[in-house]
């Protein structure tokens, strides 16, 4: 997930205390669920924030603690404006455009921290060289397209993550 600042781009991240690790918002899809689905709704539960799917990043690949393959697939995103998760209610603060980061409830346990990053502090901040590589894939199309420049998702405050 990305926002434009002015200062630049940032992405989230987020910190997942069991592994000690910051990283992308990523999950398993459910049974009869999409990829897309559930990369939207992992989304969600990890930052509280509803999503557009935009195009697709690079997919990583590594072994999990059990030396099972693993194939992650990620895609750009960003904030759909003044839009609560479903069953949320009327708009909150969090709905306005400084999409404020806070898990749901459901992904409190898994999650314990996270921010929104400048390209670069995201860069040192990821822990996995493969996360990297994502990122370097959103900055290739952020260079080859105008998605840097989109206005619908712009937020107007905010300062990025420290550098």
């Amino acid at each position: 997930m990305w926002r434009r600042v002015p200062a630049g781009l940032e992405v989230v991240l987020v910190h997942r205390p069991a592994y000690d690790d910051w990283a992308f918002p990523k999950g398993k899809a459910e049974p009869g669920e999409t990829d897309e689905e559930a990369a939207v709704r992992e989304v969600r539960e990890e930052t509280g924030l509803s999503c557009r799917l935009g195009a697709e990043l690079p997919s990583t690949t590594y072994e999990d603690g059990q030396g099972r393959p693993k194939i992650v697939r990620y895609w750009s995103m960003t904030v759909i404006p003044h839009q609560s998760a479903p069953g949320a209610g009327a708009p909150t603060r969090r709905d306005r455009a400084d999409y404020e980061l806070e898990p749901e409830p459901k992904a409190r346990g898994e999650i314990d921290d996270l921010c929104w990053a400048s390209l670069e502090a995201g860069r040192r901040r990821l822990t996995y060289p493969r996360d990297v590589l994502v990122l370097d894939g959103f900055c290739d199309i952020v260079s080859r397209s105008d998605i840097g420049g989109q206005e619908v998702d712009e937020v107007l405050e905010g300062e990025p993550e420290g550098d």
